[in-house]
């Protein structure tokens, strides 16, 4: 009786023993790329496919053929052709030193505004908002309707430029003040978004951080200097990036101001694919200036990267 007791109520007597629980059986692991997980992202993946990957695979493959405008041309493939003949041409290497000037001048003056703006955009101000929004603004608009406005600014007579400065210059069209004019459109239209992520860093601080150097009698530049910058280089890093990339590929802002002129003075690499495509009908060598803009941006952005991270190490 004794041994049957503690068979079923255990040693201490307080109830029944029980087993150890068996939770439901439960099937491998799946990831998402079967069953259900991929039919959930298929939504998502057809328009990356169709409207991004197609189009770019389709570009690089062009870059290899003499693809040419007209009902009947005939398109065969050349290899390396057209590349070789991009190496000798003169007018793409013009256009190329054109548009490392506009990017590189763009995305550091865009930097330095931005920065300055998010500054004051973190302090305690009155209407703090309000400013914000506007700060904003100029990234709301679309680039036609900015190159139209800065059109109107940079008018010869009735620019508000000249009326400003009581002068007849005519911005867009002399051959040494052409592209700093365009320059200055596109840091006033690229400051936003810079702004935006800055002041978004700036805001992730600690402010922790900043007492701890007030306390050792650090002044504003100090605190800028030995807080506030190393604080930001990730996110610097990051949107300074992403601006080149945008900068060096722009087109739209600049054809509405200038088309490329004067003489040539503003044409960027895109702005000369355009014209090799949709000018000219090559557009087997159109395709290669671009697949050829890509991988030097590539190239440019990656060592700049590494650049920033062996300096971070």
């Amino acid at each position: 009786m004794t041994a049957l007791t503690e068979r079923s109520y255990g040693r201490s007597g307080d109830g029944p023993r029980r087993g150890p629980r068996r939770g439901p059986r439960r099937g491998p692991r799946r990831g998402p790329w079967s069953g259900g997980g991929l039919v959930l992202l298929l939504p998502a993946l057809v328009p990356v496919l169709v409207f991004s990957v197609g189009p770019l695979v389709y570009g690089i493959l062009l870059a290899f053929t003499d693809a040419r405008s007209g009902r009947n041309a005939e398109t065969s493939f050349v290899g390396l052709e057209n590349f070789a003949e991009l190496l000798s041409d003169g007018d793409f290497w013009e256009s190329f030193r054109i548009g490392m000037i506009w990017g590189l001048s763009v995305t550091v003056l865009q930097f330095l505004a931005s920065l300055g703006l998010a500054l004051l955009l973190n302090q305690d101000l009155r209407l703090r908002g309000v400013a914000r929004v506007l700060a904003v603004v100029p990234w709301a608009m679309p680039p036609v309707v900015v190159g139209l406005m800065w059109r109107l600014v940079y008018h010869p007579d009735a620019g508000l430029l000249n009326g400003l400065f009581g002068s007849d210059v005519d911005w867009l069209h002399d051959f040494s003040l052409a592209l700093p004019a365009v320059i200055v459109v596109g840091v006033w239209t690229g400051m936003p978004q810079t702004t935006v992520v800055l002041l978004a860093g700036l805001q992730s601080v600690p402010r922790e951080l900043y007492e701890a150097v007030s306390v050792d009698g650090a002044g504003a530049w100090r605190r800028f200097w030995n807080v506030t910058l190393p604080q930001l280089r990730p996110v610097v890093v990051a949107i300074t990036s992403l601006d080149f990339v945008w900068n060096i590929n722009q087109f739209s802002l600049v054809y509405v101001l200038t088309q490329g002129g004067p003489g040539g003075r503003t044409r960027l690499p895109m702005l000369f694919a355009y014209e090799e495509g949709f000018r000219y009908g090559f557009f087997g060598y159109a395709a290669t200036l671009g697949v050829a803009i890509t991988i030097v941006v590539l190239a440019v952005l990656g060592l700049y990267l590494w650049r920033q991270a062996r300096e971070g190490d």
